[in-house]
Formats: structure tokens, C-alpha cells, sequence
């Protein structure tokens, strides 16, 4: 696929402003730093926005309090002396902090941290196991947990408020990539591995493993639920996305159309949409309902040819994130940016610079962007504002309940049905 002139030149045209930077955390360098094991492999918000974490390098965790990270930015990123760093010392050290506030955690996690991902509990969402007479561990509403995946194939589950080690997940035989839990509070943990498989635990059951998933040919990059927890997303290294049914841990469907590695996938907050990301230049946009692709965009113009796509080529698209608002996509890539869009352009509605680049996520609200990169150290933007129309807002709400097969089922104008299944992007 080409562009011709005429496309170029308007895409060219676009006007793309430059994101906004509020700040920074740094991690103290070392001589020994300058070797491998610094990278931040990944950044992550509390669901309910109390805490950022993010892996710092050298089998450190960081948990700050988000309140913290904005104070010492300057509020919301509009602080009047000029950007920030956060201070590096830790409330355990010697820092007075008051009853009741969230506290700074810094956890030795004994490896490489590879994923991470916060879990809370709702007491109503029972386990799935049958013997539910006796637990070891008894998850109150208020329960928020840190999961970490681990160089030697281990996730260690943490309690974030306290800082202490609460399970030791052995299963996997190499390396932890990524760690997902379900967004429903039933504390299900998918972890996807280097051993080439998906696997399932209950937290709620001791963290058991419930389900083994096999398909992958290769190692597994990333994985990522529906919003419902109905569904779930892997994709590694090879060129297919997988679709899988949670209630029956069954294959839905694979989806094609990347040529590369596919490294990063989301989707968005209604569940109508699937983002991945791949080292062939491209985030494509998917219908995960219907298997279809809605949107491409790429990071190299003109679109390069499968070849070298498919090849090392200098513009690999190394994570992809929605934002809450379900309208704006952030993506990392190795041409030293990031890329804010809406998914109704295929030009970047701003950008920023960033070196070594290797993950992102949205703030719980939305309104930031975190981006770590491989000297440990996690920046911050602005996400450019824009206020959601009524019609987006009512498609989102739709959508959250209603799938694409059923929305083609109304007795609506087909333009109406063709925007509520966003096939006008």
C-alpha cells in the first residue's frame, strides 16, 4: 500500500503541535548502570489513581503516591516556575508522612522486572474454584496489589500499601514479559511469557493457576482484557493477534494484518476497539468484534513495503496505550517519539521527543501520558485536550454493552449504524 501524491501532501499538512512535558523521575546513575538490566520494561497507574509504579532497573520497583508525582510536578502540569523532577527520597527513609496518606514504597523484587500490574479486589466477585471453604489470604474492598513478572520466570504479588511480599508465583520457565489482571475485581491474573504460553491464576484462590493457554509459535509480548473481562488479547513475536474467549479459555479468532513482531495491544475503554502495535512501523485499530482492520497508522511515510516492514528497519512501534476518553492513542517508537492521535486521524495530533523508548500508559483520568525508556528513568506529558462530543459520548456508552454484530441489528439509518460501529474512522 502506497500513498499517492495527493495523500502525502495532506497528511504533510496536518498541523501537529508538540505535547506538553510536565516532568521526570531519574534513577541516580551509576558506572555500573551503563550496562543492561537499567530499563524501565514498564510503567503502570493504579486502577483507582492512587499510586504510579514503574520498574526502575537492576530489580527495583518504585510505588509512588500519583498525588506526590503531580505536587512535585507543579498540580496539573501547570506549574508556573517551569518543569520539575520528583525528589528521589522515600517516605521510608526517614520522610514524615501523615496517618492515613499513601506511602512511597521501594521494593527489591531479587530480579529482573520485566511487567507490572495493579489489582483490586471486589469482595462480591467470587473465585472460580470450587473449594472456597478456606483461604489463605482474605482480600478486603479496599485491597490493591502490585504484581511484578520476573527475569527467572516468577511474579511475586505484593500488598502496595504495605510493601510486603504476599505470594510467590512459580510456573513459567523463562522470562515474565507482561501481567494483566481482569478489570471486573475478581484479582484473575493473566501473565504472558518468553515459555511461549498464557497463564491464568486466581488471587483469589491463593493464586492457583487455573488455565495454561497454548497457541503462540513463539515468545508472548503482551496481553490486555476487554473491559468486560470477557475477552483477552496476546500478541509476540510473530505477525498474529490472538483473541480469546475468558469463560471457556478457548481460541476466538486470530487476526492478521501486521508484518512484524506485534509487542503491544490494548483495548479501548468501551471494548469496540483494539490497538496493537508492531516493529513494522504500523498501530493498527481493529474491530475485535468482526476481525476487521478500521485504521492503520503508521510512523513511516511513505508506508514501507512488507519487506521491510518485516525487516530491522528503524521506526519499530515499541508500546501503544487508549486513552480513558476513548479517543486519543499514544505510541512509542524507536525514531526517538512519541505520538499522541485521536482515532479519527491518520496524523499524529502532537508529538514529543523521547530517547530509547520502551513503554507508556494513560494516568487513570487521562490526562497524562507516562513513558519509560532503557536508563530506568520515566517521563511525563500532557495529553492534548479536547472535549468529547455528545455523539462520541453516546457511542462509547452503547457500545460498552452492545457488540458490533448487535449494533448491525438495529432498525437505525446506516449512517448512524456505520458511526456507532466506528466504520466512518
Amino acid at each position: 500500500m502506497f500513498y499517492t501524491t495527493g495523500v502525502l501532501m495532506q497528511h504533510c499538512c496536518v498541523k501537529t503541535r508538540k505535547a506538553k512535558f510536565i516532568g521526570e523521575l531519574l534513577v541516580p546513575v551509576a558506572p555500573f548502570d551503563q550496562k543492561s538490566g537499567r530499563e524501565t520494561w514498564t510503567v503502570a497507574f493504579a486502577p483507582d489513581g492512587s499510586y504510579f509504579a514503574w520498574s526502575q532497573g537492576h530489580r527495583i520497583v518504585r510505588l509512588v503516591p500519583w498525588s506526590k508525582c503531580l505536587k512535585n510536578f507543579g498540580g496539573e502540569g501547570s506549574n508556573r516556575a517551569g518543569t520539575r523532577r520528583l525528589s528521589r527520597q522515600n517516605s521510608e527513609g526517614g520522610t514524615v508522612v501523615p496517618v492515613g496518606e499513601p506511602r512511597e514504597h521501594t521494593i527489591d523484587c531479587g530480579d529482573i522486572v520485566w511487567g507490572l500490574a495493579f489489582g483490586s479486589s471486589v469482595p462480591e466477585k467470587q473465585s472460580r474454584c470450587v473449594n472456597i471453604e478456606w483461604h489463605r489470604f482474605k482480600f478486603g474492598q479496599d485491597q490493591l496489589l502490585l504484581a511484578t513478572g520476573l527475569n527467572n520466570g516468577r511474579i511475586k504479588i505484593w500488598d502496595v500499601y504495605t510493601g510486603k511480599l504476599l505470594l510467590n508465583l512459580m510456573d513459567h520457565t523463562d522470562i515474565v514479559r507482561d501481567l494483566t489482571f481482569a478489570p471486573d475485581g475478581s484479582l484473575m491474573l493473566v501473565s504472558a511469557s518468553r515459555d511461549k504460553t498464557l497463564r491464568v491464576w486466581d488471587l483469589k484462590d491463593d493464586g492457583n493457576m487455573v488455565k495454561v493457554l497454548r497457541s503462540h509459535q513463539n515468545w508472548v509480548y503482551c496481553s490486555a482484557f476487554s473491559p468486560d473481562s470477557s475477552v483477552l488479547c496476546s500478541v509476540g513475536a510473530g505477525k498474529t493477534v490472538f483473541l480469546w474467549d475468558m469463560d471457556k479459555y478457548s481460541l476466538i479468532r486470530k487476526l492478521e494484518g501486521h508484518h512484524n513482531d506485534v509487542v503491544s495491544c490494548e483495548f479501548s475503554p468501551d471494548g469496540a476497539l483494539l490497538a496493537t502495535a508492531s516493529y513494522d512501523t504500523r498501530v493498527i485499530i481493529w474491530d475485535p468484534h468482526m476481525g476487521t482492520v478500521l485504521i492503520e497508522l503508521a510512523h513511516l511515510f511513505p508506508p514501507p513495503s512488507p519487506i521491510f516492514a518485516g525487516g530491522a528497519n528503524d521506526r519499530w512501534v515499541r508500546s501503544v496505550a487508549f486513552c480513558h476518553d476513548g479517543r486519543h492513542i499514544a505510541s512509542i517508537t524507536d525514531d526517538r517519539m512519541v505520538r499522541f492521535w485521536t482515532i479519527d486521524e491518520t496524523s499524529p495530533q502532537a508529538i514529543a521527543p523521547l530517547t530509547n523508548g520502551l513503554c507508556c500508559a494513560f494516568s487513570t483520568d487521562g490526562s497524562f501520558l507516562a513513558a519509560g525508556s532503557r536508563d530506568g528513568s520515566v517521563h511525563f506529558w500532557a495529553c492534548p485536550k479536547s472535549i468529547a462530543s455528545l455523539q462520541h459520548l453516546c457511542r462509547m456508552a452503547l457500545r460498552r454493552v452492545m457488540s458490533t454484530q448487535q449494533v448491525q441489528m438495529l432498525p437505525i439509518p446506516p449512517r448512524i449504524r456505520s458511526y456507532l460501529s466506528y466504520q466512518d474512522l
